[in-house]
């Protein structure tokens, strides 16, 4: 190996990583630092990369297209894997290894290389997505090759190479495995791998309780264009900014808050806690302007086919033909999802109040209760429900 791009977030592992790449390689280290709206500050990792002697240093804003062109067309989908999690952490991995590669090769690198746990489902997702685009790209993943088991372990790695550690801040630190972007905030390990302890309310960053929320409920209304929120309260908006300003007003209505065990794809069950504050109402938004303006059984197919498409992003597999291709059938759908949809936030709850389009299938003179002059015949269900209840009647003949 003679050049290595490596992901950095200029933390504890991958400062480490950095050291361990140039001895135990003897190669150079690019690193690649992407900005997708974790809430901190990315700029610091250019000053330690500089100090463990990396000459070649790419920090990247990706808010944009990661809202773009992964978080919004999986909210297209209405995206959820096992009835519970939003997807935040998996469907930031294909934007970061598409960059990883890209560079790369732009760099003539031998290798990439990430700072994933042998345990989780990140290592997958990173590699998945990397070899999808390159099929040649070698991938070195230092938890899965050094002997170093524990924080305790890479401290002391740290102190005997002389790599700067911001030790006031690492005290600090959260005892908590955290994760963050535009879409969410992860939280796993200290007292959550016991399934039974609640967590403590101090571990939330970006929602408030919901017992300590305002007591006067906020609407919102949100403009939908083939199926991508366009507008806020009328205030045309990027994707980008469209997950920043929910964030901040469903957070302030302790909006986003869940709690749960997962069925990770290397095969292990995970406690997690997340804090989804937009992704929560994108969902509930999204279904409401689907309920106006889909027919029956395009919606009732996309549900179905819903769950794959949740378990190849879970799994790494954004890149893949498959996911592609429900992409493009999810994407047809969309054409007639626009509208306004009028929500209510309040205690911890997305409680949708309103939904209009132009595109909308909802009759009234079909659908009132009132006189409907015509529109429609009752007495035609009488031999819809016969037709369908043929092969029940034979079979109560037997």
């Amino acid at each position: 190996m003679n050049k290595v791009v490596l992901a950095y977030s200029g933390g504890l592992d991958t400062s480490i990583i950095v050291k361990w790449l140039q001895d135990t390689y003897q190669c150079e280290v690019v690193t690649f630092t992407a900005d997708v709206g974790q809430g901190e500050e990315v700029e610091p990792a250019r000053a330690k990369a500089k100090a463990a002697g990396v000459k070649e240093i790419y920090i990247e804003d990706l808010r944009e297209e990661f809202a773009t062109d992964f978080v919004f067309p999986m909210f297209r989908a209405n995206t959820i894997y096992e009835g519970e999690y939003l997807l935040g952490t998996s469907i930031a991995r294909p934007l970061i290894s598409k960059r990883l590669v890209e560079i790369a090769n732009q760099v003539n690198a031998d290798a990439i290389s990430h700072g994933a746990t042998g345990k989780g489902n990140d290592q997958v997702r990173f590699e998945l997505n990397a070899y999808a685009l390159d099929a040649n790209i070698q991938v070195i993943a230092p938890w899965r090759e050094w002997d170093l088991s524990s924080r305790e372990s890479l401290m002391d790695y740290a102190e005997k190479h002389g790599i700067e550690i911001d030790y006031q801040k690492q005290d600090k630190k959260s005892p908590y495995s955290m994760d963050a972007n535009l879409l969410h905030i992860s939280y796993e390990g200290d007292i959550l791998e016991d399934p039974w302890a609640e967590p403590e309310d101090d571990m939330w960053r970006w929602t408030v309780s919901p017992e300590d929320a305002p007591d006067k409920a906020e609407y919102v209304e949100l403009t939908y264009k083939k199926g991508d929120i366009v507008a806020i309260n009328g205030k045309a908006m990027s994707p980008a900014s469209v997950m920043e300003d929910l964030n901040k007003r469903a957070g302030a209505h302790g909006i986003g808050r869940d709690d749960i065990v997962e069925n990770r794809f290397v095969g292990m069950k995970s406690r997690g806690c997340y804090e989804t504050p937009a992704g929560t109402v994108m969902l509930k938004a999204h279904r409401a302007m689907e309920s106006l303006t889909l027919d029956r059984e395009a919606a009732h197919l996309k549900d179905e086919l819903m769950p794959k498409y949740a378990n190849m992003v879970y799994n790494g597999f954004w890149f893949a033909p498959e996911r592609e291709m429900l992409q493009a059938a999810i994407d047809q759908t969309q054409e007639v999802v626009n509208g306004e949809v009028r929500l209510k936030f309040y205690k911890g709850n997305v409680i949708v109040v309103g939904r209009k389009s132009d595109n909308s299938l909802f009759n009234e003179k079909i659908a009132t209760f009132e006189e409907d002059e015509g529109a429609y015949d009752q007495k035609d269900a009488a031999g819809f429900i016969k037709l369908n209840a043929l092969r029940l009647r034979l079979k109560s003949l037997k």
